[in-house]
């Protein structure tokens, strides 16, 4: 399992630019969870952030991580979890990344060739259809949320929003950023002091 995964190299920037990630898709960002199978969620009714968070390494806060903190309390008192940061059940830490990564894909393409029959004494057009390999060069991005039993301090959930990084206004990076703290605990299914997912019978 995943626990602190602190990147040291550009942390301010990589938490920027995963803020401009996120919304260029109209179905918003990819979402992946993983979660501790034995982890005993109906202990768990109060909540702070970790320290330091991963996103805030360098010392010193900034107006993104302000806002992802602003957005996972949101997150959390909407399930009823209450915010303790002296004696927490949960604390929530999260980590902004960024890579650059290549597609490389195939596009059916056709075209026409000419050929000259000595027979006919004329040129006949044949068609050809192949494939021309493309290469595409661009910057992913994913804000990561953890959520760590503090007695144990161990890692019980884990969320991740993926997108392509865009260039974006301030607001529209904290849109984003609000964005992709919203469908990350789209896919949390615990309340406070409960075991049992939401939905399940």
């Amino acid at each position: 399992m995943r626990f602190q995964r602190f990147f040291p190299a550009r942390p301010l920037l990589a938490g920027l630019a995963l803020a401009a990630l996120l919304s260029a898709c109209a179905t918003g960002p990819r979402v992946r969870t993983d979660a501790d199978p034995a982890a005993d969620f109906s202990k768990y009714a109060t909540y702070a952030f970790y320290e330091p968070l991963a996103m805030e390494q360098s010392g010193y806060t900034t107006y993104l991580s302000d806002r992802i903190k602003t957005s996972v309390r949101r997150e959390m008192e909407a399930r009823g979890y209450r915010f303790d940061p002296e004696d927490p059940d949960l604390q929530v830490n999260f980590q902004g990344v960024i890579r650059e990564r290549t597609d490389v894909y195939n596009v059916p393409r056709s075209d026409v060739q000419y050929f000259y029959s000595y027979r006919a004494r004329r040129y006949f057009a044949v068609p050809v259809w192949y494939d021309e390999t493309r290469v595409n060069d661009y910057t992913e991005g994913t804000l990561t949320v953890d959520l760590v039993d503090a007695e144990r301090n161990h890692l019980v959930w884990t969320g991740d929003a993926i997108g392509r990084v865009t260039q974006r206004s301030p607001q529209e990076r904290v849109d984003a950023a609000d964005e992709a703290i919203a469908a990350i605990f789209r896919e949390f299914p615990y309340t406070a002091a409960s075991a049992q997912p939401v939905g399940t019978p």
